[in-house]
């Protein structure tokens, strides 16, 4: 890790009676076995996790080679553009980029950091800071102004409105050969590379800047006071994989509920744990 784990900050004791069953956390389970949950406390990180995740499934869809995964590859790096749309995320990036540059630059004067892995760290977000400031802030116009994708756009908000008698173009370019397609996609994804790229280390960093703790929630419910003089980012829960169980958050300015359930099957509704859940917390 590149900083000093998380110290508990503020837990709210909670009411209810201690419970005769506790479900515990296995010991010593590799990560791998862990389902993460993540929730954003700011409109920047809930921003930078759906470009995270729009921009996986559209390179994860581009080494597929049937029409659907296009289409698939496709509506992901639309979605991005959509996003782009709202907001100069690209200036959003260099801040956050700034922040933690700022923020490694200080762990220098501590000894138990490694400096090697941290310079490497600084080398890489300047490389990242350098490369999205080069394409400036119109780095996806040429994706915009591209009337092909414009024309799939537009089809796109009706259900089914770019099947082949609707975007004739779109139908022969989804039967070309796979080899044909993907090099368009990844001519796509390039324009986004620099960004997608800047937001994934952003979020890759931020991560990594809180060891996760135990906590106990007492029949399904935690609550967590914030310190005000922390800014939090985002709210990370690791439970066991496999055991059912997974959060809901709802989260304030200065503490945030986690409620716990139970999951039933898609035809019912989850029910709320009882007794005593460990978890792990990570606040970042």
């Amino acid at each position: 890790m590149i900083s000093p784990a998380f110290a508990e900050q503020g837990n709210v004791a909670q009411n209810s009676p201690m419970a005769s069953t506790v479900q515990n956390l296995p010991e010593a389970v590799p990560s791998e076995e862990f389902v993460k949950f993540e929730q954003p406390l700011s409109e920047r990180i809930r921003t930078f996790l759906r470009i995270e995740l729009l921009y996986r499934q559209a390179l994860f869809h581009t080494n597929s080679e049937t029409d659907l995964s296009s289409r698939e590859a496709v509506n992901s790096l639309l979605g991005i553009l959509s996003i782009l749309a709202h907001g100069d995320v690209r200036a959003e990036a260099l801040q956050e980029l700034d922040r933690i540059d700022g923020m490694l630059n200080r762990f220098r004067q501590t000894s138990e950091v490694d400096t090697d892995r941290l310079d490497s760290i600084i080398e890489g977000i300047g490389n990242l800071k350098s490369e999205l400031a080069s394409y400036g802030p119109h780095l996806v116009g040429p994706l915009k102004d591209n009337e092909f994708l414009s024309a799939i756009k537009h089809r796109s908000w009706i259900p089914g409105g770019t099947c082949g008698f609707d975007l004739p173009e779109y139908g022969y370019w989804l039967n070309l050969p796979y080899a044909e397609r993907a090099d368009q996609l990844l001519v796509w994804a390039n324009y986004l590379k620099p960004l997608c790229n800047a937001v994934d280390e952003v979020l890759t960093l931020l991560r990594e800047t809180s060891d996760p703790v135990e906590r106990i929630a007492y029949d399904g419910h935690y609550i967590h006071k914030l310190d005000r003089r922390t800014h939090y980012n985002l709210i990370r829960v690791m439970l066991p994989a496999g055991n059912g169980i997974y959060p809901e958050f709802s989260a304030g300015k200065h503490q945030f509920t986690i409620r716990f359930v139970e999951w039933q099957g898609v035809d019912s509704r989850p029910l709320q744990v009882s007794g005593e859940l460990q978890f792990l917390l990570a606040l970042c």
